[in-house]
């Protein structure tokens, strides 16, 4: 289903237990994160488990959102600058997806306000240096897989890793420099490719006309994400 304005006119949106308000996205078998500029960043917390969603990302700026909640989708592929987005996010559970190669989980490390972060069921947490590299890459993190990062294991990552981002060590540099061998579905291939110049000259046009502050949200993150809905 087509994660259009009616659907999310629709759906229901209550108190969760952490007192925030939440959207409650669930189940609804959604490809493509879109169109949440009509929420108008009213919500805390965003439910989208339970969908078909292939690319974290090609979201609108959201300030107000502290908890993602976005387990048991396809997700293999997180937009490398998702975090200026969403940056104030404080929880995200990204359960049962497809990450499968630590470089597939940088984009964390823009998230600076990030504590608790579960990653449990995704292909990646099998492999050497996971935890560990997870701690380095987010030193905000203070809970991952819902098990609390531990003061030996923050130093073991900067032995390992490096003293921080700008002085990586060659472990750290050879993971960072590696990219999923997962061929890219159509929806990351939207999700990734750069819009023509005569694309971005069509949205500018349409910018200068535009009658709603949603629609400008919408044009703006075309150009930012190449993606057009």
């Amino acid at each position: 289903m087509k994660l259009s304005p009616d659907l999310l006119f629709s759906v229901p949106t209550y108190i969760n237990p952490m007192h925030q308000r939440e959207l409650l996205l669930r189940g609804h078998k959604i490809p493509v994160i879109e169109n949440l500029g009509v929420t108008k960043d009213l919500n805390e917390s965003i439910d989208l488990t339970d969908n078909d969603i292939r690319v974290l990302g090609n979201f609108p700026r959201l300030l107000k959102l502290k908890t993602l909640l976005i387990s048991k989708n396809r997700i293999s592929h997180i937009q490398p600058d998702l975090s200026e987005s969403l940056p104030n996010i404080e929880n995200l559970v990204l359960s049962s997806n497809q990450l499968s190669q630590l470089s597939d989980i940088d984009p964390i490390s823009g998230f600076t306000k990030l504590t608790h972060l579960s990653l449990i069921d995704n292909p990646v947490v099998n492999l050497d240096y996971y935890r560990l590299y997870v701690v380095w890459r987010n030193p905000s993190i203070r809970v991952l897989d819902f098990v609390k990062v531990k003061d030996a294991e923050r130093s073991r990552a900067k032995e390992l890793f490096g003293p921080s981002m700008d002085q990586p060590t060659s472990l750290a540099t050879q993971i960072m420099g590696s990219k999923s061998k997962t061929i890219q579905s159509t929806a990351e291939k939207q999700a990734s490719r750069q819009l023509t110049e005569e694309e971005k000259e069509n949205i500018r046009q349409k910018l200068k006309v535009a009658t709603s502050l949603e629609e400008v949200e919408k044009l703006h993150q075309a150009l930012r994400t190449g993606v057009l809905s």
